[in-house]
């Protein structure tokens, strides 16, 4: 008889997916023999959050887009939480650890951020699964103890090291869900204001607000990559004499 999923999930934490991890359809796919397995099921859901955004993600949606019943997901999922840990586990399998060099410690957390920054874009909204969710997956860990390692491999003292990957990580998920926002991934209609018409309404203040009128051009200036890694540089930056 197959474990139950709270058990498969607990596994999951120690240990590569299983490759047969399958059951049967049920209910109005009963007729059908093709199986549902925890990579379809996953795939499944990055197609909806592409597509849609990460909101639009329900089980009874993937269960839809399965042609099959959400009691059929349960047999290999436990929840709607458990499918946020498996999608942010896949999407950090991509992502590549250098091996900790005390010389160049900071430009590879850098660049580790970026390649989070990076996944989490392909997918609207779904850092605001990665925000929301104490992380288990063991892929997922492997990525939070890769950056530990080179912070410690920098000089940084345990816990001021512990306190920058959680803040790095908080930030580069926080700019992500910022991002899909703003793009409107998230259902809801957006106004977009270009920085012309910023610096119109800046210069149009009353004179109560002299900074913002004075400093207009730096307060709208740069991309969202610049400020991106103008960030991470100043969180970096900050450590100071803690290492």
């Amino acid at each position: 008889m197959a474990s139950p999923p709270q058990r498969r999930r607990a596994a999951r934490h120690h240990q590569p997916l299983a490759a047969d991890t399958t059951a049967t359809r049920r209910g109005s796919s009963a007729g059908r023999t093709k199986p549902i397995t925890v990579d379809a099921i996953i795939e499944t859901a990055f197609g909806i959050v592409e597509r849609e955004g990460y909101r639009a993600l329900t089980m009874r949606r993937v269960a839809s887009a399965l042609e099959t019943g959400p009691a059929s997901l349960y047999a290999h999922v436990v929840n709607k939480d458990d499918l946020d840990d498996l999608l942010i586990g896949r999407l950090c399998t991509e992502i590549k650890l250098p091996q900790p060099n005390p010389r160049t410690w900071r430009e590879q957390l850098v660049s580790v951020c970026t390649q989070i920054r990076d996944q989490y874009q392909r997918y609207p909204g779904i850092s605001l699964a990665a925000l929301a969710a104490v992380p288990t997956n063991v892929e997922t860990l492997r990525v939070s103890e890769g950056m530990l390692g080179i912070a410690l491999a920098g000089g940084v003292d345990p816990q001021t090291a512990a306190w920058t990957i959680d803040a790095l990580l908080l930030y580069v998920n926080a700019f992500c869900l910022e991002t899909s926002l703003r793009d409107g991934h998230d259902g809801k209609e957006v106004c977009n204001v270009s920085r012309d018409e910023s610096l119109r309404r800046f210069a149009a203040l009353p004179d109560t607000f002299p900074h913002t009128k004075r400093y207009a051009a730096e307060l709208t200036s740069g991309t969202a990559a610049d400020r991106f890694l103008f960030t991470l540089g100043l969180i970096l930056d900050g450590l100071g004499d803690r290492h």
